[in-house]
Formats: C-alpha cells, structure tokens, sequence
C-alpha cells in the first residue's frame, strides 16, 4: 500500500513553560514518529532554539518569570525568520478579556486553559502540522518549477543559437552543392539534405514557439497593414513546389486587408496547407477558401479528401498530443496544429474544424481584421 510522503514528513513542535512537569506532560500527549517536541524552560532558550530549528507550532506558556509569554511572542513577531510561526498560549489563568487580546495581539492563534483536554490538544496541533508540511510541499513544488523554467530557457537558446547555426550552415553547404554539381546521383542526395535540413529548421521553430508560448502566455505580433490573398498565394506556390503531384486549388473572394503579423499569419497558412497536403489524397485536390466580404474578420477554411476519428479531436491542438493522427510524408512534432491555435488566439480570432459530409477535413479560421482592446478585469 503507498502512502502519502506528507505522511512522513517529520515536522518540530517548541515548547515553551518554566516548569519541567508541564514540558514533560505536553510532550507526551504531542511526541510521534512524525513530530520531534523540542523543549525550552525560558523564553531564551526558546529564542536559541528558534534560531537553529524550523518549527511547525510553539506552544508557549503565558506565566513566566523574567520574560513571560506574550514578551516572547512579541520578539517572535520581530523576526524574519520567526515572524510566521502560529502561535498556541498555555495558561493557567482565568479567562480574562482583556488578556485574550493581549495575546492575540502578540501573535496568537489560539488560548489553551489548564487543565488540558488532550484530545482537543492534539486535534488543534494536527491542523498546524498539516499547514506546514503543505507550505513545506508547495516550497518544493515552486523550487522545482523554477528549475524547469530555467532549464526550459536554456533549452530554448540552445534550439535558438547552438542549433540553429550549424543546421544554417548544412543547408548552405547542400544549396550550393545542388546548384553546382553535375552529378544526378548527388544532386539527388543534395536535395534530400536540403529537405531534411528545412524539416528540421521547422521542427526547432515549432518547439521555439511553444516555449514562448508557454513561458510568455501567448505568442507576440508585429501586426501591419496585410493582404491575407498574397499571402496565402506565396504559401500555395512554394507548398505546391514542394508537392508537384497534388493540386491545390483557391478560391478568394472580397477584401482580404487586415492589420495583422504577416510572417505569423504565413506560418498559419503554411502550417494548414502543409497539413492537408500530409494527410490529403493525391487523388482530390486541397480546397483553400478566403472570404473578405465580411466588415469585421475575414473567414480562411484548407479542406482536403479525409476525415479525422472522432476520438482525435478534441486533441487536436494539443502540443505534441495532436501529432498522433496518422501522419503522411513529412514528419513532424504534432507541434503545428497548436502553433496555429496560439498564433490566431494572439490576433483574437478562433480556429476549428468544420464537419463535411464524414469524408473532409476542414479547418476553418476566422480572424478580426483589427486587433481589439482586451481589458482584463
């Protein structure tokens, strides 16, 4: 059977009174596996305590000679390193109004009457103990997050510089070698590199996408005045290069100018054109649609011949969970469709996927052709 770590996370409970049978007395009722009482006579040598111990709760005593309770309460409060230790008083004294808020004022969380209820005792210490351990646990968690976002920026300048300078200078070297050579064979083995090497080159840009999606809370824009058409036109020809065999077909209608981040929005273009192209059928054409008849957004829509299983969408923009779809020519990081989420939700616009009759896929974008003011409430 597993148990929970906090079950074991040993945790320091002070006790403080001048009189020897008191500490030993409490301690009995507090001392566990999981619990080491430690005892002061004084508030000195609480104070020496507090100095080397961390503790989870103090239970101090009000009546005592040369420096009572509520004084030693009150020097706790004055301490960084004390200043948020709850605080039980012990008391043998009748209850007394005024001295209550003496020593709430002093820094206390509760009054405990002699005689001791050792089961109201225990309960009350158990609640303290529990606190702890649960900040000591959100500590860890907050140390151990701050190492992940440190390691998560160092592997983001390593994706941005270490790698990206020599794959830079892999695909020159392959450019020019299937430019200049003669040679079929290695003209052929050229344009694989260079293939491979812009996969790749793609690849490292989606990853550094999602880190400063995830690190930055969204994507940033340039935004500018664009033309959605010839954008979407430069994608087609360049996609269309790439893949001779397919067709692809657009149809535009309207104004297609908005004030948008050009180069993310080709990314978007590139990344759904690409997309239907991989996972499409050779045998019926890409469908690219844009309508600018609309005043406020323009629609764009890629349909290719296919449909997704049902029990794949609701993941589709999912970083890394949407490459599980059945993947086609060119592999990739599942990184493209969420890319293209985050890049749409930065202009204020929503991407979704349209039903078709069962047999198409189609992804549809709608996008504000102004950037809204946000206010955040």
């Amino acid at each position: 059977m597993s148990t929970s770590t906090s079950t074991f996370t040993r945790v320091k409970c002070l006790l403080v009174d001048d009189l020897e049978e008191n500490l030993l007395a409490l301690g009995v009722l507090l001392r566990r596996d999981d619990v080491e009482v430690l005892q002061a006579r004084s508030g000195g040598e609480a104070l020496e305590l507090l100095l080397l111990h961390d503790v989870a709760l103090a239970f101090i005593d009000v009546q005592m000679p040369e420096m009572d309770g509520f004084e030693l309460a009150e020097l706790m409060r004055g301490m960084e390193r004390t200043r948020h230790v709850p605080i039980i008083f012990v008391t043998a004294g009748v209850r007394d109004q005024h001295r209550l808020f003496k020593g709430y004022e002093a820094g206390a969380v509760d009054f405990l009457y002699k005689p001791l209820e050792p089961h109201v005792l225990r309960n009350k210490a158990e609640v303290f103990f529990q606190l702890y351990r649960q900040k000591q646990q959100l500590a860890q968690q907050l140390h151990e997050l701050t190492e992940t976002l440190r390691l998560n920026e160092m592997f983001t300048a390593v994706l941005g510089h270490d790698l990206r300078n020599p794959l830079s200078a892999i695909l020159t070297s392959a450019d020019l070698l299937h430019r200049r050579t003669a040679d079929e064979a290695v003209r052929k083995t050229a344009g694989r590199m260079l293939s491979s090497g812009k996969r790749m080159g793609r690849m490292i840009e989606d990853v550094l996408d999602l880190a400063r999606a995830r690190l930055a809370g969204g994507i940033s824009l340039k935004r500018g005045e664009t033309d959605f058409g010839q954008l979407v036109h430069r994608m087609v020809q360049e996609h269309q290069a790439a893949f001779p065999q397919y067709r692809i077909e657009v149809l535009q209608e309207g104004n297609l100018v908005g004030d948008w981040d050009s180069d993310r929005l080709a990314q978007v273009a590139s990344n759904l054109i690409g997309n239907a192209l991989q996972h499409g059928d050779a045998g019926e054409p890409v469908q690219i649609r844009l309508d600018g008849t609309h005043g406020e957004f323009v629609l764009f829509s890629v349909a290719n011949l296919g449909a997704i299983p049902p029990e794949l969408k609701s993941s589709l923009f999912d970083p890394f969970r949407g490459g599980q779809r059945q993947r086609g020519r060119s592999e990739g990081l599942g990184l493209g469709l969420y890319i293209v989420q985050q890049i749409i939700l930065a202009h204020q616009g929503n991407v979704n996927i349209q039903a078709d009759s069962g047999r198409h896929t189609v992804f549809q974008v709608e996008i504000p052709r102004q950037g809204r003011d946000v206010i955040k409430l």
